[in-house]
C-alpha cells in the first residue's frame, strides 16, 4: 500500500490535492483528478478511516486486476456519483479487500472482483453492509446484494446475426474465464444464434482465454497451426481480439482480408486498431452501481438486477 505522500509525489501534486480528490471535493481539475485516481488504483492506495462518523459516508470499490483503461472509466463513474452525494471512495484490490470489507468503517461496497467467491460475498452482504456486484448475479434471498450488469446475451445475438447476414458461415471463438457471467452469456448468445441459422460450430475452433491479450495471442497461434482458418473469429473481449490480431499479422495473415475479427468492450485500444466490437457504457455502469448502492443504504431499492444495454461498433476488422 502506497502512502498519501507517495501518491502525491507520483502525481506531481501536493498532498492536500490528493486528499481533496479522495474526499470528493470539487476544487480539483478533471485531468488532475483522473491522474490521482489512476495512481491510487494502480498502487492499491486507500486511506484508513476508523471513526464512527466516517462509516456513514465511505464506500469501498473492489476490483481484481489492473486493466487501466477498463477500470479507470468505471472508477470515474463511481467517484462522480459518490462525490455528488457527499460520500468518500476507497479503492482496494486483491487480499487487502477482504480485510476492509469486514471492518466497520464503510457503509457498503461495489465489487468487480472475479477472484472473490460467492460464499464470501454472501457472508459480508448484510443489512448493515449492502454489496453491489458488477460482474455476477448471486441467487441468495438472504444476501443483501444487487447486481448491475451488462446485458450480454441480446447484443451478442445481434452481432452474430449480422455476421451471418454478411454471409459468414465458418466461425471461431475465443472465450473468457468460463465461470464468469460475462463468458456464459456471450458464448450462449454466440451459439444460440448460429443454431437458429442452422450453422454448425466446429468445436475445434473454440479456444479458452482469460481476457488477457496474451491468451488471445496464444489462441490465435494455435488456430494458425490448424491450416483451416474460420472466416470470422469472435472474441469475448477486446484484449484477446487484439492479441489474436497481433499473432495473425506476425504470420502474414491479414485482417480482415484473410479473416475477420470482433471483440467486446470497446476499449480505447480497440478503437485505435479499428476493431469491430461491442461498446459497454463503463462510466455509466460505475455511476449506476454507486447510485444503486446508495439507494440500498437508504433502503429504497429492490434486489432485482439492473441490466445495461450495449451497442455494436462496426469497424474495419470485419470484411
Amino acid at each position: 500500500m502506497s502512502g498519501l505522500k507517495e501518491i502525491a509525489r507520483l502525481a506531481e501534486v501536493s498532498v492536500s490535492t490528493v486528499s481533496n480528490v479522495l474526499n470528493g471535493r470539487k476544487n480539483v481539475g478533471a485531468e488532475t483528478r483522473e491522474r490521482v485516481l489512476k495512481l491510487c488504483s494502480e498502487h492499491g492506495y486507500f486511506p484508513h478511516k476508523s471513526s464512527k462518523s466516517d462509516k456513514n459516508n465511505t464506500i469501498i470499490f473492489v476490483f481484481s486486476d489492473f486493466d487501466r483503461d477498463y477500470y479507470l472509466k468505471i472508477i470515474k463513474g463511481i467517484s462522480h456519483c459518490l462525490t455528488e452525494n457527499g460520500y468518500d471512495l476507497i479503492i482496494c484490490t486483491n487480499k487487502s479487500s477482504t480485510n476492509f470489507m469486514r471492518s466497520k468503517f464503510a457503509s457498503g461496497t461495489i465489487s468487480l472482483d472475479r477472484n472473490m467467491t460467492d460464499e464470501y460475498l454472501i457472508s459480508v452482504a448484510t443489512p448493515q453492509f449492502p454489496v453491489v456486484l458488477m460482474d455476477r448475479i448471486i441467487d441468495n434471498e438472504y444476501a443483501n446484494t444487487k447486481s448491475v450488469i451488462v446485458d450480454n446475451y441480446p447484443v451478442m445475438c445481434e452481432m452474430v446475426q449480422a455476421l451471418v447476414d454478411k454471409q459468414f458461415r465458418t466461425f471461431g471463438y475465443i472465450g473468457g474465464l468460463e465461470f464468469t457471467l460475462d463468458h456464459k452469456e456471450r458464448f450462449a448468445g454466440f451459439m444460440d444464434t448460429l443454431s437458429k441459422n442452422g450453422i454448425a460450430f466446429d468445436r475445434r475452433n473454440y479456444f479458452h482465454g482469460d481476457y488477457s491479450e496474451e491468451s488471445g495471442y496464444q489462441a490465435a497461434k494455435i488456430l494458425i497451426l490448424s491450416n483451416a482458418l474460420p472466416e470470422v473469429l469472435v472474441c469475448a473481449n477486446d484484449n484477446m481480439a487484439l492479441g489474436a490480431i497481433k499473432a495473425l499479422e506476425e504470420n502474414g495473415i491479414k485482417v480482415p482480408e484473410d479473416i475477420s475479427i470482433t471483440g467486446f468492450d470497446n476499449s480505447d485500444a480497440a478503437a485505435m486498431a479499428g476493431l469491430t466490437t461491442i461498446a459497454i457504457p463503463r462510466y455509466e455502469s460505475g455511476y449506476l452501481a454507486a447510485k444503486e448502492l446508495l439507494e440500498m443504504i437508504k433502503g429504497t431499492t429492490g434486489k432485482e438486477p439492473f441490466k445495461l444495454n450495449a451497442t455494436i461498433q462496426w469497424r474495419k476488422s470485419v470484411r
